[in-house]
């Protein structure tokens, strides 16, 4: 029987997407995402930040510089073996 359908923003959506995202490798299977880097303003406080407040099992870190995020989630995801990274958001910038 299949699942009831739920109703989501898009930002919760979002969320729960990354949160079920997996790697397996040697038969070891892990969260692909370990949390979200961020940057609040415009749309993106409203809907992807209440999103990430209803869900505390992934960790949200917050930032001041969008280029600084991305190398800290690519850095993380090399030390990794590229198992795991962050998925980084902002309202505006490069």
């Amino acid at each position: 029987m299949p699942e009831p359908s739920r109703r989501l923003t898009m930002a919760q959506a979002l969320i729960a997407f990354l949160q079920q995202q997996y790697v397996e490798r040697d038969g070891v299977q892990q969260p692909f995402f370990a949390g979200c880097f961020g940057i609040f303003g415009h749309g993106n406080l409203a809907g992807i930040g209440q999103a990430l407040q209803q869900s505390p099992g992934f960790r949200y870190y917050q930032s001041r510089n969008e280029q600084a995020q991305v190398h800290i989630a690519t850095s993380y995801a090399k030390m990794n073996n590229r198992l795991q990274t962050f998925a980084c958001t902002s309202s505006i910038g490069p």
